[in-house]
């Protein structure tokens, strides 16, 4: 049942004031918990990381930025970095692994890379590439370590571009989301337009990359129509331990808000299951970040549109005999554009795009089953700003990302917080 419009600011007045508090009980605190690890300058280092960090087996990080680089293409501002973060004699070592030039190899990465089970980095550009596309319509990379000794301080990595995509209708573009390996070392992703639905150049899809033979395969799993199965989506897909996949659209769905959805192995093919149609009221909507899974198989996301305060709200599905059970978790006043990341204790970490002290992000905890919101830290403009980042956490539950904003180059930092 919607509150009334008395109720709902009577809730927000109450939010406020306890939001307060906590900000006068934990100032101290953040002050010695916060770090830079890495202030962007927006040159060769790169600059505007928008999405998180993704972190090895080894404890070491790896990143994308949209600007810097090769600062004489895509309009003077680079076409944007993939970086690596190495821990040596106690302090955090920052180095460019690729540095890309916005022709055939793609430009301007906005998702989180993926390492895959050769060690290997894979991600997406969601332009560059060429085919035909304004800027290009993007690229499937892969990045590897030279085969030669590199005696030089910072050493860069080899691309090898696996797929370009090619403009509707025969083709599909724009990869804003990452790459998902299955047990196989098959690639899954999305791509905004493209397929076969009633949307302007068609309303996207979900493919699939198959290695073969030194090369790569690729083919189109689901067309999403723009009706009730959603449309454009952007987020990177999930799988769980039978090798079905998870994914939320943007738009589309029963009031264009978007949907949640499940590919099933069926055989050979694929079966689509709608798990959830976002209102765009009180349980959010425009899921752009995608989801995570806990142990027990319940899907925890994200939305930035609607819900109590206009800026989304967590969410969890969980699955029954009789289908999916949709629960709001929190409304966190700030927008909420980043994956959420979840800890061996079932708690969940994210950002908001702003809100906080400063209105210029926060970083926030879930505590699982109670889900009280503990709001962790308020970024500002010179620590880093507007964090449109996810949450990696590590082996003693320390926690790391990215701000697309401030720092001391005002082109974002990489941050540590330390519990």
């Amino acid at each position: 049942m919607l509150r009334t419009n008395l109720q709902i600011a009577t809730a927000r007045v109450a939010s406020i004031l306890l939001f307060a508090l906590a900000v006068m009980l934990t100032c101290p605190a953040q002050a010695q918990t916060y770090t830079v690890l890495h202030n962007f300058s927006g040159g060769s280092d790169g600059g505007r990381p928008y999405t998180g960090l993704t972190m090895d087996r080894a404890g070491n990080l790896y990143g994308t930025s949209a600007e810097g680089g090769l600062t004489d293409g895509c309009g003077g501002v680079g076409c944007g970095t993939v970086f690596r973060m190495t821990q040596k004699n106690g302090a955090w070592v920052f180095a460019p692994l690729y540095e890309f030039q916005g022709g055939n190899d793609g430009s301007q990465p906005t998702t989180a890379v993926t390492i895959g089970p050769d060690g290997a980095v894979y991600g997406t550009t969601p332009t560059g590439g060429g085919n035909g596309c304004a800027g290009g319509c993007g690229t499937i990379f892969k990045l590897t370590p030279s085969a030669t000794v590199c005696h030089a301080a910072l050493c860069g990595w080899n691309e090898t571009v696996l797929y370009r995509f090619s403009p509707p209708p025969n083709g599909v573009s724009y990869p804003y989301g990452g790459v998902t390996f299955d047990a196989a070392g098959n690639l899954y992703g999305t791509a905004f337009h493209g397929g076969t639905g009633n949307c302007t150049d068609g309303c996207g899809v979900v493919y699939k990359l198959t290695p073969s033979g030194g090369s790569w395969t690729f083919s189109v799993i689901y067309s999403f129509t723009g009706g009730s199965d959603g449309a454009n989506p952007v987020s990177t897909l999930i799988t769980d331990r039978a090798g079905n996949l998870y994914g939320t659209a943007g738009f589309g769905g029963e009031s264009g808000a978007g949907t949640v959805f499940e590919l099933i192995r069926s055989g050979a093919g694929w079966t689509f299951n709608l798990l959830y149609a976002f209102q765009d009221r009180l349980d959010g909507g425009i899921p752009e970040a995608g989801s995570v899974m806990d142990s027990s198989g319940n899907l925890y996301g994200d939305n930035s549109n609607a819900g109590l305060y206009d800026g989304g709200v967590v969410f969890e599905l969980s699955p029954s005999a009789n289908g999916w059970t949709f629960s709001v978790l929190d409304t966190p006043m700030g927008g909420l554009f980043a994956p959420l990341s979840i800890d061996s204790s079932g708690d969940l970490y994210g950002t908001t795009e702003t809100g906080g002290i400063y209105e210029m992000g926060l970083l926030f905890r879930l505590t699982f089953g109670s889900w009280a919101e503990i709001d962790l830290y308020s970024f500002s403009q010179n620590d880093g700003n507007i964090p449109l980042s996810n949450v990696v956490l590590d082996a003693s539950g320390n926690a790391y990302g990215t701000t697309s904003q401030g720092g001391t180059g005002n082109a974002g930092v990489v941050w540590k917080f330390t519990r």
